[in-house]
C-alpha cells in the first residue's frame, strides 16, 4: 500500500485538525450524515403517512418505491455507515496532504456508490415482491396465511445471523480503516467502485434484515426504526458477538409474535383505507 496509507500516518494527519482531542473534520462529516438521516426520517414519515397497512404492505408504484427507498436508506443506514465514510474521508485527505491523487468530492462519490448498491438490491426486492403478488395474489395477504409467511421470513433472518457469511460481512463493516486501506482505489471511478463494494458487503450483512422489513411492513416508520436500530447495534457496539446474537433473539421473538397475532381488520375511515 505504501507509506502514505499506513494507519499511523493517517492517524497523525487527522490529529492536526482537532479541538480538545476531537477531529473537527470527522465530527463535521458525522454531523452531516446524521442531519441527512434525520431529514430522511422526516421525509419518510410524510411519504408513508397512511400507507402502513401491516404485514406485506404494498410498496406502491416503482417510481414511488424507488424514491422512498433511497430516502429510507439515508435514514436507516447513514448513522451506521458513518465510521466507514469518515475512514474514507481521512485517507483521502491524507493522500491530498502528501501530494497523492485524491480528488475533492470523492467522499460524496463513495457514498453514492454505497447507495447505488443498495438501490439495486431494493429494485430486486421490489421485482420479487411484485412477481409473487402477481402469481399468487393471496399469498402475501396479512390473513389468513400471510402472517405465517412473514413469521417464517423473519425467523429466517434470525437464523442468518448465525451463518459464516453474516459473520464475515459484519466484520468487514466493523473494521472501516482496514477495509479502506486494503481496497483503496484512485479517482472518482475508484471511489464509486469502492462505495459499491462496501455497499455489497453491507447488503451481504443486512439483506435478511431488510427482507424482514418487507414482511413486517416496508411502509412502516416504526418497523424501519426497529430494523435500523438492529443494524446500528450490531455494526457499532464494541461487542460483536453479543450484538449479533441479541439481534437474532430479538428477531426470533418478533417472528413468534407475528405468528401468534392476527391483524386487526382495517376499518373504514382509518389511515390506509381508500
Amino acid at each position: 500500500m505504501g507509506r502514505e496509507l499506513n494507519p499511523g500516518n493517517v492517524a497523525r494527519a487527522s490529529a492536526r485538525a482537532t479541538l480538545f482531542g476531537v477531529d473537527l473534520r470527522a465530527a463535521g462529516l458525522v454531523v452531516v450524515l446524521l442531519v441527512l438521516a434525520a431529514v430522511g426520517w422526516a421525509v419518510n414519515a410524510v411519504q408513508m403517512s397512511g400507507m402502513d397497512m401491516g404485514r406485506w404492505t404494498d410498496p406502491g408504484s416503482l417510481g414511488f418505491f424507488l424514491a422512498t427507498w433511497v430516502v429510507m436508506l439515508a435514514a436507516m443506514m447513514f448513522p451506521s455507515v458513518a465510521p466507514m465514510v469518515v475512514a474514507y474521508a481521512r485517507i483521502s485527505r491524507h493522500r491530498r496532504a502528501t501530494g497523492r491523487h485524491a480528488p475533492l468530492g470523492s467522499t460524496t462519490v463513495f457514498v453514492a456508490g454505497y447507495l447505488i448498491a443498495w438501490t439495486v438490491f431494493g429494485l430486486a426486492a421490489y421485482a420479487l415482491y411484485a412477481a409473487v403478488a402477481a402469481l399468487a395474489p393471496g399469498f402475501l395477504a396479512s390473513e389468513p396465511g400471510g402472517r405465517y409467511v412473514a413469521a417464517g421470513v423473519i425467523l429466517g433472518a434470525a437464523i442468518y445471523q448465525f451463518t459464516p457469511a453474516k459473520n464475515m460481512a459484519l466484520m468487514k463493516c466493523r473494521t472501516p480503516i482496514d477495509f479502506i486501506l486494503r481496497r483503496f482505489r484512485h479517482g472518482y471511478v475508484g471511489a464509486l467502485r469502492l462505495g459499491v463494494e462496501h455497499g455489497t458487503w453491507c447488503i451481504t450483512c443486512c439483506w435478511a434484515l431488510m427482507v424482514a422489513l418487507f414482511a413486517l411492513g416496508v411502509m412502516s416508520v416504526g418497523w424501519m426504526a426497529v430494523v435500523g436500530a438492529f443494524i446500528a447495534v450490531e455494526k457499532m457496539l464494541p461487542w460483536q458477538r453479543l450484538a449479533n446474537r441479541s439481534v437474532a433473539f430479538a428477531l426470533a421473538a418478533i417472528a413468534v409474535g407475528v405468528a401468534l397475532t392476527p391483524v386487526t381488520p382495517m376499518m373504514p375511515g382509518m389511515p390506509g383505507m381508500g
